[in-house]
């Protein structure tokens, strides 16, 4: 089933908004990071998988963070963006069990190595959000 986004709102500006639900902070400092480099990188990615995928309803944020943390720690060379996506799958409901969850679930499918490197970065969002007093359920 295809599906159209149906909105006045700009890719951009749907980018913008689902980044901000995402990732929060820690999106904006992604996009802060590209200015000085690739500012046009820093475009599309608000354009593309924000304002064009994430913006889909047929899954919700909730799943496509599970889909997102599943595929990053199976690439096992993508740990700065697999610890910004554990973040955000905090900021759409996901709990630390449910996040270490997936990620043992990964070594079945990606190995160990890769279920040990996505625990660990899984570790220390965790331990810096505990300390930052934004723990949220286990």
């Amino acid at each position: 089933m295809k599906s159209k986004q149906t909105s006045a709102e700009s890719r951009l500006e749907r980018g913008r908004r689902a980044l901000k639900a995402i990732d929060g902070e820690a999106g904006e400092k992604v996009i802060e990071a590209l200015k000085d480099i690739a500012p046009d990188f820093a475009t599309y990615l608000l354009e593309f998988p924000f304002g064009d995928i994430y913006s889909r309803p047929e899954l919700s944020l909730r799943d496509r963070e599970i889909a997102t943390i599943a595929a990053l720690a199976a690439m096992g060379n993508a740990t700065p963006q697999l610890k910004v996506h554990i973040e955000a799958g905090l900021n759409v409901g996901l709990t630390k069990t449910e996040i270490a969850e997936v990620l043992m679930q990964m070594s079945v499918y990606a190995g160990f190595p890769a279920a040990l490197n996505g625990l660990s970065a899984a570790k220390e969002v965790f331990a810096l959000r505990d300390s930052q007093g934004l723990s949220g359920p286990n």
